[in-house]
């Protein structure tokens, strides 16, 4: 991915009298200086705990790579496959919640008809409905690990890939704060996306 150095480096390479390569690498310097200006300001608004962790050169490095619409494209993608997974993995949820129900609903009137012809006793028919809630609530137990561990998985697909294309602050972790951190950056470079997108309009 091209920083503010390397299109200087190119330019340079092609003639430092060109009027017009100069004219290019003063736009871009000053559209570095006010990515960055603008990702100070909004690191700053963050806990003391992730100002601490941010340094001028990251910052620095995350507005070299965002001098061109690539890293946008990229976050605005993994964003619309995670807003899609999430709603995809709460209607499976919902949709296995409700089955359940509609489950204990008919096992509570096949009880009643149970008692209702002495085939069960009301004690018989309690264990039997407490033994059956338990069972609900195991597989709603693991349902809600699988889900987790979905989620976890579109993390750290979003971190191979931003780390892929040159993002600084990116890795592949696990750690709840680096993790919460890399979620940070993910927000400035959508704010400042949106914030493009408005001046454009």
């Amino acid at each position: 991915m091209a920083t503010i150095s390397s299109y200087s480096t190119e330019i340079d390479s092609s003639g430092n009298d060109n009027p017009d390569n100069d004219l290019i690498k003063r736009q871009l310097q000053l559209k570095h200086y006010k990515l960055l200006n603008e990702l100070q300001t909004m690191s700053s608004e963050l806990p003391m705990e992730y100002q601490q962790r941010i340094s001028h050169e990251l910052l620095s490095s995350l507005a070299s790579c965002l001098l061109d619409d690539t890293v946008f494209q990229i976050v605005n993608g993994l964003q619309d496959i995670q807003q899609l997974t999430e709603k995809n993995l709460f209607q499976k949820r919902m949709k296995t919640s409700e089955a359940l129900k509609a489950k204990k609903i008919a096992l509570h009137k096949k009880h009643k008809e149970y008692i209702a012809t002495g085939a069960m006793t009301m004690d018989q028919v309690r264990d039997a409905e407490d033994a059956f809630d338990a069972q609900i609530e195991e597989e709603m137990r693991k349902l809600d690990m699988q889900l987790i561990m979905e989620l976890d998985q579109i993390v750290s697909d979003q971190q191979v890939t931003l780390e892929r294309a040159g993002v600084p602050g990116f890795h592949v972790t696990n750690k709840p704060n680096e993790i919460k951190l890399q979620m940070h950056f993910l927000q400035f470079i959508l704010s400042l996306k949106h914030e493009n997108n408005s001046k454009n309009c």
